[in-house]
């Protein structure tokens, strides 16, 4: 029984968590306008309204997290 109510509890736990996928590569194109990058995989990420792109160059190999749920970017990083 209790391992029963544990093993439901992490499962529960587990649903509940945010998925996010992290995709590496090469920034292609910045467009402040829509908020947007395209990586060179040819996809186009969406950053959230708060963002700011000006940090954000072309040829810059980045790490971009990306939450499954929304689409939308929640962190950008350096990557080699």
């Amino acid at each position: 029984m209790k391992k029963t109510l544990a093993t439901t509890a992490a499962l529960l736990a587990f649903l509940g968590t945010a998925y996010a996928a992290t995709v590496q590569g090469t920034i292609q194109s910045v467009d402040p306008t829509t908020k947007s990058i395209t990586l060179d995989d040819g996809k186009i990420y969406q950053l959230s309204p708060e963002a700011t792109v000006g940090k954000l160059k072309v040829g810059a190999k980045v790490a971009v997290t990306v939450d499954d749920k929304t689409g939308m970017v929640t962190s950008i990083k350096k990557s080699s």
